[in-house]
């Protein structure tokens, strides 16, 4: 989605909660040693929440009239304070009031995938799914005979995951429910309730500096999904999930997409970790809504959690337009920790900086189809790109024992991702900047505007020996 169409939803949406008692209150992301409470007294400040852990230092304060800029210029005289940034809501694009639902009957055209069973390394799975297109683009048959991902743990910072979803079962693992404060990390169909307190959700604080860098303006994170059928092995049509819900074959919602837009991404993303690495264990972190929100500080702790918890790997398929401090610092801290940073390099078809693909710790995915050509709407250009992978019309798990074909950069990022687990495997003493370093080398050059080019995953796991 464009900037232009992301300002539009945003100021439709404020609109509509603007009776509820919008701007209500602003929220600011602190680290800090100290006092934390003497520091919120002396600028009228409440203590929203500390997180805990190994985020620990970190806590979340508001205010409610002063401007952000003035908040945070306030904070910054603080010696006791290492760094402040905006705490905003963090939606998908396309979160329109009164979306127009398509019934099924509209459909221009269908596409169908095989339902034949066949046992893949953990569990059944169909071979619509096991011997898709996009295996062939990356290598994927060849390389599962140096490595399957055996041992390795990839976290996954997402909507959570389905356990009881029959091919993912035996891969995972519990983690930690961030949107809830529990453990698991199973994905439901609820809305935040972390996040739908905070009412500002839109604009800039300052209504006199439109500029949405500007501080106090919001931070969008977006989770990197266009489009989401349900298929069963039978004929359905590629349905845009920011304007339908997703269909089953008998053309019943699954969910209402309206309410919850993000539903099922985390099983989708998880899918194609297990597709490309189908031994290595998902740890799902559930830091995003079905209704497609996070904060940063939900963010800021997933990436503390998947430290503390070993993960070898970290996926990351959403991304924000703005930098966090608190974002690089963690990845930072991450990358120290020897663990492979992936993130989605975005939807909105620009050479544009997103976070955190653009940082230097993280391997920035983008989007082709399996003709090795970009996706028309995947971000490109260096530094965001580290290298590309499918991300048009791949097949992958979805709840309730479903299958779904998918776009969008989300896609491409787990492919990636289940790269990096099979490397390890390979080479448990590769590092970071090694791996990235092989996956570079080893990528078939194709478009300039793609970094290093197209993931064979073969090639790869040669150069990680």
């Amino acid at each position: 989605m464009s900037r232009r169409n992301h300002i539009s939803a945003r100021l439709a949406l404020v609109a509509a909660l603007l009776p509820l008692g919008a701007f209500a209150e602003d929220r600011y992301l602190v680290k800090a040693t100290g006092d934390i409470q003497g520091i919120a007294n002396r600028h009228n400040l409440t203590l929203v929440k500390s997180l805990s852990g190994s985020a620990a230092g970190y806590y979340v304060l508001s205010s409610r009239g002063p401007l952000p800029q003035s908040v945070l210029s306030a904070l910054a005289q603080e010696t006791a304070v290492k760094s402040a940034e905006s705490e905003k809501p963090v939606p998908l694009p396309g979160l329109r009031s009164r979306q127009t639902v398509k019934p099924a009957a509209t459909n221009p055209g269908s596409i169908r995938i095989s339902s034949f069973p066949t046992f893949y390394y953990t569990s059944f799975a169909v071979t619509g799914y096991t011997d898709q297109p996009a295996t062939n683009v990356i290598n994927m048959d060849a390389a599962h005979i140096l490595a399957t991902g055996s041992n390795v743990v990839v976290a996954l910072i997402d909507t959570g995951v389905d356990f009881a979803h029959p091919v993912l079962q035996r891969s995972l693992i519990p983690g930690w429910d961030f949107v809830s404060t529990s453990s698991g990390g199973q994905e439901v169909a609820q809305l935040n309730q972390e996040t739908t307190p905070i009412l500002d959700v839109g604009g800039c604080s300052d209504p006199n500096n439109p500029d949405p860098n500007a501080p106090g303006c919001e931070q969008l994170v977006d989770i990197d999904q266009e489009t989401t059928p349900i298929l069963d092995g039978g004929t359905t049509a590629v349905l845009n999930q920011e304007v339908t819900p997703i269909l089953d074959l008998v053309a019943k919602p699954v969910v209402d997409s309206r309410r919850y837009p993000a539903f099922g991404h985390g099983t989708m993303v998880a899918g194609l970790i297990h597709l490309v690495a189908p031994k290595a264990t998902i740890l799902p972190i559930r830091t995003f809504g079905a209704d497609g929100r996070a904060t940063v500080s939900q963010i800021v702790d997933a990436i503390y959690y998947a430290i503390a918890h070993h993960a070898d790997v970290i996926n990351m398929s959403f991304s924000m337009t703005l930098d966090s401090p608190a974002v690089a610092a963690a990845l930072e801290t991450a990358k120290d920790a020897g663990i492979i940073l992936v993130a989605s390099a975005g939807n909105d078809g620009l050479p544009e900086q997103v976070y955190p693909a653009a940082y230097p710790t993280v391997i920035g995915v983008a989007g082709t189809n399996n003709f090795m050509s970009r996706s028309l709407w995947s971000n490109y250009g260096t530094p965001l790109v580290s290298l590309a992978a499918p991300d048009e019309g791949v097949i992958t798990t979805y709840p309730m024992q479903h299958y779904a074909q998918v776009n969008g950069t989300s896609f491409s990022s787990p492919m990636v991702a289940g790269a990096a687990a099979l490397m390890v495997e390979v080479n448990r003493r590769i590092t970071p900047a090694k791996a990235a370093s092989v996956l570079a080398g080893t990528a078939h050059r194709v478009d300039p505007s793609l970094g290093a080019g197209e993931l064979d995953l073969l090639r790869a796991c040669l150069g990680a020996r």
